[in-house]
């Protein structure tokens, strides 16, 4: 049984993850995001849960599973984790996608068609289950995200097939015709899955704002300040994407308000947070 397999394999490398930072270097269009160095052997650990996913994926992609609505929550992976550790695990597939589009276009240079076509199909894999993932867990999605998605998944299945066709030619002249096409193929996917990713990250930032915002409860406030503080740690871009969003006029709302008096610790740690940043910076100035 898949998900049972998934599910031990998954707690056999659980600590893995369990006090990590998240990588959130993505490809060309947010560059600036930071990349965090840690050695091999972590990367392995780290890598290993998601590549195994996607084999998973490969072997099963033709074959519906069917399961009752009650065994729902042990099938998909992300109901058993806040907003803020789904982000984390988008992060961590997202780091391995730039990563995987980056060595593409290394072997793409030295024409290496065998290797360059594997790591294709094991993008469009990632891509796939890192949409799949995305979409178990969040609410209202934009129509711009949902064609984001669409474009992405259908230029990573063209990448696919063009490389597929690279494989089955030795003519050089047809190889060398084929490249250009192939490299302009790869930054319109890079260019797609950046977009995709800033979306994603603006509309759970959001949602984050929305929640702290307009909650009554302090339980409420008090999880959505903790998951957006997490968010602040994830690098500077999320910051900037928080402040971008009104993040310190939300959360200047709360210190002024006495019934919330308990949360203004929290409150101010995440703000110094988002200030770190220019952006936050200049909207501190405003409020």
């Amino acid at each position: 049984d898949c998900s049972l397999w998934r599910s031990a394999h998954k707690n056999r490398i659980n600590m893995a993850f369990k006090g990590e930072d998240h990588l959130d270097s993505l490809p060309l269009p947010v560059q600036r995001m930071h990349l965090i160095q840690v050695d091999s052997v972590q990367r392995w650990m780290e890598d290993l849960k998601l590549m195994t996913d996607c084999e998973c994926m490969c072997i099963l992609q033709s074959k519906p599973i069917s399961i009752e609505k009650d065994e729902q929550n042990e099938f998909i992976l992300s109901s058993q984790y806040s907003t803020c550790d789904n982000l984390q695990l988008l992060l961590k597939r997202a780091w391995i996608i730039s990563t995987e589009l980056t060595k593409i276009a290394q072997k793409l240079e030295k024409n290496r068609w065998q290797r360059v076509h594997s790591m294709t199909v094991r993008v469009n894999c990632h891509v796939r289950s890192m949409i799949n993932e995305y979409n178990t867990f969040t609410r209202n999605s934009s129509e711009e995200m949902h064609q984001f998605e669409k474009l992405l998944i259908d230029k990573c299945s063209e990448f696919t097939a063009f490389t597929e066709r690279c494989i089955q030619t030795e003519d050089e002249q047809i190889l060398k015709s084929m490249k250009s096409c192939i490299n302009e193929t790869l930054t319109t996917i890079a260019q797609y899955f950046g977009q995709l990713i800033e979306l994603v990250l603006t509309h759970e930032a959001q949602n984050l704002l929305r929640q702290i915002e307009f909650s009554d409860s302090v339980y409420v406030t008090e999880s959505a300040i903790s998951s957006l503080f997490s968010l602040t740690q994830e690098g500077a871009h999320l910051c900037r994407i928080i402040a971008k969003e009104g993040g310190v006029v939300v959360l200047f709302k709360i210190c002024r308000q006495d019934c919330f008096r308990c949360l203004y610790p929290q409150t101010l740690r995440t703000l110094a947070s988002i200030c770190c940043v220019e952006e936050g910076m200049h909207q501190l100035e405003k409020v």
